[in-house]
């Protein structure tokens, strides 16, 4: 996790930050394997498959390299920005609006927050933006991996399979309910041995 505290972030502060940031993290990466420009402009296109908002792409394109998921923000869309991303091999991949759970980010950051704070009032927004930079190296040493779905998924399933339907009206209740097939079945049993 990269994290700089800021009394305010426009733009100019935001991506002049996030551009130090991803350059120091394809700095960081093995060198893009080389293909034939028609296979980069077909890796790139993938990406754009499906989407409503579709960045028109350059005429020539590096090798595609990462992938940057990003709120929907005008911010985020500015040409210099996005002009930017695809020189160094960045596709942004923007969420839909009303749609920020679909960006992980914004759960880390509930997380955060919640542990910078813990209870307390800070006295100064330098107090705040020290808290939170230091929760975010403690999360570093020992980071939680994110999935979609994992345990809470998991629970919700089991929770769901412990109702049962209500005809079809989408109501459930917790305790089974006889079947009127199972009735019959049982009905018919009991008919046999008393015969």
């Amino acid at each position: 996790m990269r994290v700089k505290g800021v009394t305010s972030c426009p733009n100019v502060v935001l991506h002049a930050w996030l551009e130090a940031e991803l350059s120091s993290i394809l700095a960081s990466l093995p060198p893009p394997r080389m293909l034939r420009e028609d296979d980069h402009r077909a890796a790139w296109e993938r990406w754009q498959a499906g989407l409503t908002v579709k960045p028109t792409l350059p005429d020539e394109l590096p090798p595609l390299r990462m992938l940057l998921v990003m709120d929907n923000l005008a911010g985020h869309l500015t040409a210099r920005f996005v002009v930017w991303l695809f020189d160094h091999g960045i596709m942004p991949l923007y969420t839909p609006l009303s749609g920020s759970w679909l960006n992980m980010t914004e759960s880390i950051q509930r997380i955060i927050a919640g542990r910078a704070l813990a209870g307390q009032t800070p006295a100064s927004s330098a107090e705040l933006i020290e808290w939170l930079e230091t929760t975010a190296r403690a999360w570093n040493t020992d980071p939680t991996p994110f999935e979609w779905g994992g345990r809470r998924q998991a629970r919700r399933e089991r929770a769901y399979r412990r109702r049962h339907p209500l005809g079809g009206s989408g109501a459930c209740t917790r305790k089974p309910i006889r079947r009127r097939l199972q009735f019959m079945e049982q009905w018919q049993r009991s008919s046999q041995v008393t015969h």
